[in-house]
């Protein structure tokens, strides 16, 4: 089997987080690493806006910014988990990324460190210090550079040598450590020499400072008299101060000690969990502190007098926190949603001194999540258990963007809907008209906010289609049909003009209008052009095409002239083709053959993120779009996508400031721009014919969308390719299943909050509200661990139940040596009708229950190191768990599955097993295994023969039963099939898909599991066929030479298979996430490409495109 991994949401936990001038010296950027991924935003007056985003080869360890002498702008020092290291530079002229030096920091000896990687900048530029290995720092001088213009890099091969070049990097050396735990470096500011202070652990657990001046010449550490043994309590944080001297935290007080070592000291109320401080001013005047329970406080360290300290209000638990300027600042979570912050100086409603003014959805970490679809569309939304602690939250995650209904009317065959308002600058709409085959009906708003049919509205023809209705500039109406143009006055509803198309002696087929502009087309070909000059509707040009014209557009584009077109757009019959003209000359300007059988139905023009496109959409479904030059009036970087099978209807519309496109078809879509790029969201509706934008008193921000039974108004939601919404639950979700029968969702948490007692419960919820109807509590150290929903009888009527698998984790013991298995019917209270839990049945075993799964009417758990199968017996106290037969001789099985009477069972150290359930026999059998010793996260089911799995080394394997062999040895062994390295760690795979589950009769790729990370990750794992594997294959291989990896780190090693024991290169698994990058390239690079390859450009959009639709 071939699979195809692709990333359907982007790892969303914030790891580390550096503000600076990195991409022009005039501007702040914020740039944040996402475990895998780098994204940078510049702030702007009114929060952050996206400006570039990458993705990095390796786990990112340590990213840190830095300016050395004569440079303008900030340089990006970014480590990876691998001991890779590179540099990275911003060029203004190009807009690209610059590797200025990379280099590797691994040695052939070494204990790699427990509490992760260190890096530290020396403030004036002089050496980088990292704490990789355990009694090491190793150490990267660096000299001033000689001028700030970047030049090409050289990269000096062999061991413990980095990079070698003149003005910046000199040959790393090693230094070693007499400490071993070290918990956190930085370097103090105005020293002579580069001045390193450090906290670390004794043998005792006791937490000490001290400081070293680092010699490089001599490369060697000198101890520095500045030691702090006892620092009135557990330190918990330090950092240097700029103006000199240092800050440390205790969880009882902050002490500043000046550069005299004088100290300055402030205490705590109570004990408090600081871990992050952030410098508000330049010279440390002020510090943002984030601690363990999201507060956030400010301190202040004047020159002269005490410290003050003051509690600023709640955020998110922090992982991270940067001030940035003009008092915003940035507080990045591991646990929550990450948040723009503004300060304040008084406080707000809430009683902050910040207002959020943004936050940056974050999913990690994912613990687990089920798949389901509760609106019956053939199309799955996940429901995870995401974050930690008080900040642990459901999340309900959608493919597509949501319309809500607000108002629904039934009239069949409508053909166009246009929205219109009461004159041209008022700020809502109030008239919604809809054209039909041979009428033309209005809906207008009431008094009492109501939509009402009129009779007779203005000097509107309502006895013929309507082709167009808009309001005009100078506070007039249009309206256009088959028999003339009317220009209506709105103040009075006197006819101001009209114009009929007589003299050509044939009818208006279809028209295009701006505030100031109308153009209209009539059969043979001909094209009249028409301004509004006041009142006056005068014909200004004419012309007469080779072919009829199926579609037309003149929106403008220009800025500096919103109310009028410099051009129109012409879809013609025949020729299948669109052209450019000017106006008011209708000169041809362009012409571009769109090829195939089905005409143009609607061409727009659009831009996004200040790109011009021409977007033209076909009669069978069929999306072009070009690059748009509004100078030349010409186009450019043709590309092709199937939207659908029926014909396409443009339109666009605002969502949150932002324009946007709806493209209206059998397969509803919205067209959106994300960091310069055009992304497709599919709406979750029906087949839509027509849309317009409707924003009322009653109705704000709405849409008009109709479809074969009429139409609908109702809201969209956020533009994005996932729609998120979040269910906060102020503790920790550990498991989470879903049970139809009683229409409830099932989740194990944990009440915590950091280094406090935990207390565990299982809820059950709506599965339309997600209010809690009912709760369980679990004894005193009982840790909620499995849950999964099971049926004890294959009748239609027999109930289904939901099962808990707990473990007790008493004080002092390393080992739980006990759980319980827990069985609940969910039943409707007789007083309320809601559901309630009741406890079927209580087991005691002896073990934690990691896992559960049914087994045809069966209760499979994993209990320590054995698999027992369980039934559920009627005896004469009540129905009980009764034990039929166990499976032992594992190390501990961490997680298994099951599929008809196989049990898949993934062991924490010795990889994946095969257990078949024999019920005649009441026998548990192990048939096969893989003797490979993969560390496991995660296992599941990919047919009756294949397994996949995850490994604690972040990578994904599948093995193969060879069930058709004759010789016993090789039917029991599973044999390794496919490896990967995804670089994240799986907590769970599930069976279903995101994507709406259309009939195709060919699918270039079938999604079958979706998995969920710790960073917050969702990804597909599609299956391919051998044949479209190959094409797939050589695509990816071709995208490995042409998007180089930042940094100089390498695609093909990154995806290799990779743990302490071995590497091995990626086999039957397909990088999606590089396949499918394919579509950002420009026409000249898919050229290339193509010609590399084999196959035409083309063909690769096309199955690049359809990729997409996996996700």
């Amino acid at each position: 089997m071939y699979n195809y991994v692709v990333t359907a949401h982007k790892p969303s936990t914030v790891h580390g987080a550096v503000t600076g001038s990195f991409t022009s010296p005039d501007v702040t950027n914020l740039i944040l690493h996402k475990l895998t991924r780098v994204e940078i935003f510049v702030l702007a007056p009114e929060g952050l806006k996206s400006f570039i985003d990458f993705p990095v080869y390796g786990r990112i360890a340590n990213l840190k910014i830095y300016r050395p002498m004569g440079r303008k702008t900030d340089l990006l020092f970014i480590s990876t988990e691998a001991y890779k290291f590179f540099v990275l530079s911003f060029d203004m002229t190009s807009q690209n990324l610059v590797t200025e030096a990379t280099g590797d920091l691994s040695e052939r000896v070494g204990t790699p460190v427990d509490n992760g990687q260190i890096c530290v900048i020396d403030p004036a530029c002089r050496l980088i210090a990292l704490h990789i290995y355990h009694g090491n720092l190793k150490v990267i001088p660096m000299e001033m550079p000689p001028s700030s213009n970047p030049k090409k890099r050289v990269v000096i091969k062999g061991h413990n040598q980095a990079i070698r070049e003149p003005g910046q990097f000199k040959d790393t050396f090693n230094i070693r450590l007499s400490e071993l735990q070290i918990q956190a470096m930085t370097f103090l500011y105005q020293t002579t020499q580069p001045t390193l202070l450090m906290m670390h652990e004794d043998v005792h657990g006791v937490r000490q400072i001290k400081t070293y001046t680092v010699n490089i010449k001599d490369e060697e550490l000198v101890e520095s008299p500045l030691q702090i043994e006892d620092a009135g309590g557990n330190i918990l944080a330090i950092a240097a101060v700029p103006k000199g001297g240092i800050l440390v935290i205790t969880d009882l007080k902050i002490t500043f000690y000046d550069r005299d070592f004088r100290p300055n000291e402030i205490l705590h109320s109570e004990p408090t969990p600081v871990k992050i401080i952030a410098p508000i001013d330049p010279d440390g005047s002020r510090y943002l502190l984030g601690d363990d329970k999201g507060e956030l406080r400010l301190l202040v360290i004047p020159d002269v007098g005490p410290m003050k300290i003051e509690i600023l209000g709640k955020t998110s638990l922090p992982h991270c926190i940067v001030y940035l300027d003009n008092g915003f600042a940035f507080v990045g979570s591991h646990f929550h949603d990450s948040m723009l912050i503004k300060l304040r100086h008084e406080p707000n409603e809430q009683g902050s001194y910040f207002d959020v003014v943004e936050r940056f959805t974050n999913l990690a970490p994912i613990a687990d999540f089920c798949v389901v679809d509760l609106e019956r569309q053939g199309q799955g939304q996940i429901v995870t258990c995401s974050g930690g602690y008080q900040d642990g939250t459901l999340r309900i995650i959608r493919n597509g963007v949501g319309i809500t209904d607000q108002a629904t009317l039934e009239m069949r065959g409508i053909r166009g809907v246009w929205s219109l308002r009461p004159y041209f600058d008022a700020g809502f709409d109030d008239t919604i008209v809809i054209s039909f085959a041979s009428e033309t009906r209005v809906l207008t708003m009431t008094d009492s906010d109501e939509l009402q049919e009129v009779e007779e509205f203005y000097n509107f023809n309502l006895n013929y289609m309507t082709l167009y209705a808009a309001n005009i500039l100078g506070n007039m109406l249009i309206q256009i049909t088959e028999e003339s143009i009317r220009l209506i006055n709105c103040m009075d509803q006197s006819m101001a003009s009209e114009w009929f198309p007589s003299v050509f002696e044939s009818k208006i087929t279809v028209a295009s209008v701006n505030p100031t502009q109308v153009i209209v087309a009539l059969g043979g070909g001909y094209l009249v052009y028409f301004e509004i000059r006041g009142a006056e509707l005068v014909q200004v040009n004419q012309t007469k095409l080779e072919h009829e014209i199926a579609c037309l557009d003149i929106n403008p584009i220009d800025p500096l002239t919103p109310y009028k077109s410099s051009v129109v757009a012409v879809g013609l019959w025949t020729e299948i083709s669109v052209v450019i003209l000017n106006l008011p000359e209708l000169r041809l300007l362009t012409k571009e053959s769109l090829g195939g059988e089905a005409m143009p139905r609607s061409v727009l023009f659009a831009t996004f993120d200040n790109i011009h496109y021409l977007l033209a959409a076909l009669g069978d479904g069929q999306l072009f779009n070009f690059i748009f030059d509004p100078v030349k009036g010409t186009i450019s970087e043709k590309k092709k996508l199937l939207l659908g099978t029926q014909p396409v209807t443009l339109t666009t519309f605002m969502s949150n400031g932002t324009s946007n496109v709806f493209a209206a078809s059998d397969r509803p879509t919205v067209i959106y721009s994300s960091n310069k790029k055009l992304l497709y969201s599919n709406v979750n509706a029906k087949e839509v014919t027509y849309m317009c934008p409707f924003n009322s008193a009653s109705f704000p921000n709405a849409l008009v969308i109709t479809h074969e039974e009429g139409l609908t108004i109702g809201t969209i939601d956020d533009i994005s390719k996932l729609h998120i919404r979040t269910i906060p639950l102020n503790e920790m979700a550990r498991r989470i299943c879903y049970q139809e029968a009683s229409s409830t969702f099932g989740i194990l948490t944990i009440r915590a909050y950091i280094n406090e007692q935990k207390q565990c419960y299982f809820r059950i919820l709506d599965d339309h509200t997600f209010d809690i109807l009912d709760t369980f509590g679990m004894e005193l150290y009982e840790v909620v661990q499995s849950l999964t929903t099971v049926k004890f009888d294959d009748s239609s009527d027999s109930p289904e139940f939901y099962a808990v698998g707990t473990a007790f984790a008493l004080p002092n013991e390393d080992d739980c040596r006990k759980g319980r298995i827990l069985i609940f019917l969910v039943e409707k209270s007789e007083t309320t009708q809601k559901p309630k839990l009741r406890l079927i049945s209580s087991l005691e075993v002896m073990g934690a229950v990691y896992s559960l799964a049914p087994l045809n009417n069966y209760l499979v758990a994993s209990i320590n190191s054995k698999v027992t199968v369980f039934k559920l017996s009627a005896l004469d106290d009540g129905p009980a768990l009764v034990p039929i037969c166990s499976k032992h001789g594992f190390s501990l099985v961490y997680c298994l599955v099951t599929r008809g009477d196989f049990v898949i069972v993934g062991d924490l150290m010795r990889s994946i097993s095969l257990l078949l359930y024999k019920p005649l026999e009441g026998k548990l059998e192990e048939i096969a295994k893989d003797w490979n010793m993969n560390w496991m996260s995660a296992v599941e089911a990919l047919d009756d023969d294949e397994y996949i799995g995850a490994d604690t080394s972040y990578n994904l394997f599948t093995v193969r039963r060879n069930s058709d062999s004759t010789l016993d040895d090789v039917r029991s062994r599973l044999d390794e099939e496919g490896v990967f390295h995804l670089g994240d760690m799986v907590n769970r795979f599930r069976h279903g898909s995101l994507a709406m589950n259309l009939p195709e009769t060919d699918p270039i790729a079938t999604p079958l599991l979706l998995y969920c990370t710790v960073s917050g990750a969702i990804g597909v794992i599609a299956t391919v066929n051998e044949k479209k594997h190959e094409i797939l294959k050589e695509l990816q291989r071709s995208m490995r030479h042409m998007v180089k990896g930042v940094g100089g780190l390498k695609h093909k090693r990154w995806r290799s298979f990779s743990n302490e024991r071995r590497i091995v290169e990626a086999r039957k698994f397909l990088d999606g996430d590089l396949i499918e990058s394919f579509l950002d390239l420009s026409r000249k690079q898919m050229e290339q490409i193509s010609e590399d390859t084999g196959y035409s450009v083309e063909d690769l959009f096309k199955t690049a495109e359809e990729l997409t639709r996996v996700h």
